[in-house]
């Protein structure tokens, strides 16, 4: 270990920052391990004062599992695929409204993959001048404040995901979801979830992918799917993250909803390396 690593808590339930890890040097088995361990209890877990490149940043990524190449074309990293961009600058230097835009909604990433992935690190490379956080809702604690009569109907639900087919996605992109390489088909999910590793139920509904539920019309599933929205993302259940360029944050995509806040200036350039990682 480069120094005995501590953590120091940035939020009140989510957002925690790990210190006296340098990225850009090769991992040790410790180090590893006690990162493995702090996540499990801390799903939004940030390295502060980073420099990494589009490879190290996938080399990262590897310990915990496979990143894989991003659905959008567009923003794949030209030499290390399995990393993306999240930018709202077009090659030509101009704004890319979609890349303004995308995000901006409350999701969970690609719950309508087959697999879907474990975790996501983003690292910043440009942020604006003010404000352009993330945001993200921890979907535990939000499951254990439901009051009874909803963890029991809950409980019998199946989820139904698409692309960007929930109310979320329909409202924020249209028919404009941008370019991917393959058509992805409707996943059923269960509506709780239980964390791989702390056992904790988690609420697995989110208003970007999540349209429908198995035996219910769709007059009847958009609005609790809506009301289960409102309710995870209380300001008691979430952390907004102020970005520093060097910054390193992963998070857990089972146990929290992120969304970008979109409220820093579109003129203002932001420019982060994302990517995405599955279990295998």
């Amino acid at each position: 270990m480069t120094s005995s690593p501590q953590l120091r808590p940035l939020g009140e339930l989510l957002g925690t920052e790990a210190l006296g890890i340098d990225l850009s040097r090769p991992l040790d088995e410790a180090t590893f391990a006690w990162i493995g361990r702090v996540f499990a209890e801390h799903p939004v877990l940030v390295f502060r004062d980073q420099n990494l490149g589009a490879a190290e940043l996938a080399a990262f990524g590897r310990w915990f599992g496979s990143p894989r190449m991003h659905a959008l074309v567009k923003y794949r990293h030209a030499e290390y695929p399995e990393v993306s961009w999240l930018t709202n600058v077009e090659d030509d230097g101009k704004v890319d409204w979609y890349g303004v835009k995308r995000a901006t909604d409350w999701h969970t990433d690609s719950t309508y993959e087959a697999d879907p992935p474990i975790l996501a690190i983003l690292h910043a490379k440009e942020i604006p001048s003010s404000k352009g956080g993330t945001m993200f809702a921890d979907m535990r604690a939000a499951y254990d404040a439901l009051p009874k009569t909803m963890k029991d109907r809950l409980s019998t639900l199946v989820g139904l995901h698409g692309r960007s087919t929930g109310p979320a996605g329909e409202k924020l992109y249209g028919d404009d979801k941008g370019e991917t390489e393959k058509v992805y088909h409707e996943m059923q999910r269960p509506a709780v979830i239980e964390h791989p590793v702390t056992g904790r139920p988690i609420l697995f509904v989110n208003p970007m992918h999540t349209h429908g539920f198995i035996g219910m019309t769709r007059e009847e599933a958009w609005p609790l799917i809506e009301e289960l929205a409102e309710h995870a993302t209380q300001d008691r259940f979430v952390y907004y993250h102020h970005w520093r360029v060097g910054d390193v944050l992963m998070w857990d995509e089972l146990a929290t909803m992120h969304r970008g806040a979109g409220d820093y200036r579109p003129d203002e350039r932001r420019v982060m390396l994302r990517t995405i990682v599955y279990a295998h």
